[in-house]
């Protein structure tokens, strides 16, 4: 499996060493020219680069029209058609508008599944599997708390339940779609974030899961925290990378995020 950690600025010349590939967040392109010209210089190198379009920063998809255009400029590997947060339909709309809007953009397309209740998941993830080039499920769909005995109460608290709840929810939603017959192993997959690092031990067996992305572990090392050998963390830092894109970070947080990084591999 592939990886890919959301870096601050001050760390992305390094983080070419720790990523697979490079993940661009597209709402961060025109506040900060370096941050865009790292993508164009990575794609020059032969790297792969993925465009996001920064839903869980902005709360929803970046604008459709900018976002086609960046994807034009830019020309990256792949990029992740904008989609709406826990809505099947909306995002099947969508991402159908937006190929007929915009149908020669270079690059795959990356096709999110969206949903609050299993059925729901299961057409969208159906619509992805017929449409988009690469499927992505994300860490922190509404459904997986909903899988509550996954999750025993003790030792954890209440924010770790939830960090568990989604963690081993994604787990049982891929199982059940794969049991259901609905997943396609012949089509490359996608995991969008992640809430703990340990959940990567479960993907080995399942050849079509190609990438992840997460800054948890660049997050942690910059609030001080160090990823547990086997495990990771067993909580999750509350801020977002996209908070901490200025960050310029000490030879001490360079140091944990180097070690998160190392241990996160491992995990894979």
């Amino acid at each position: 499996m592939l990886v890919s950690h959301e870096s601050p600025i001050s760390m992305l010349d390094a983080s070419r060493k720790y990523n697979d590939y490079d993940y661009a967040l597209v709402h961060l392109f025109e506040k900060y020219p370096q941050y865009y010209n790292f993508f164009k210089v990575s794609l020059t190198l032969g790297r792969e680069v993925l465009l996001d379009n920064s839903i869980f920063e902005l709360g929803e998809a970046f604008d459709s029209k900018k976002f086609a255009e960046y994807v034009e400029e830019l020309k990256p590997t792949y990029y992740v058609v904008p989609d709406v947060l826990e809505d099947s339909a909306a995002t099947i709309s969508s991402f159908h508008k937006f190929n007929l809007n915009y149908p020669n953009l270079p690059g795959l397309k990356i096709g999110v599944v969206q949903g609050t209740t299993y059925q729901e998941l299961v057409d969208c993830y159906k619509y992805m599997s017929d449409n988009a080039d690469y499927i992505a499920i994300s860490f922190d769909y509404s459904w997986y708390q909903g899988v509550a005995s996954l999750v025993s109460a003790s030792p954890y608290t209440e924010r770790q339940q939830i960090l568990q709840r989604r963690s081993k929810g994604r787990r049982r939603l891929i199982d059940m779609l794969i049991e259901d017959g609905v997943w396609n192993h012949n089509k490359p997959h996608h995991l969008l974030g992640c809430s703990l690092a340990e959940e990567f031990t479960d993907y080995k067996s399942i050849k079509s899961i190609r990438s992840v992305d997460t800054s948890n572990p660049v997050v942690a090392g910059i609030v001080g925290q160090r990823y547990l050998k086997g495990i990771g963390l067993l909580d999750k830092p509350s801020v977002l990378l996209a908070d901490l894109i200025k960050e310029d970070v000490t030879p001490e947080q360079r140091e944990d995020i180097l070690y998160n990084t190392s241990e996160f591999k491992k995990l894979l």
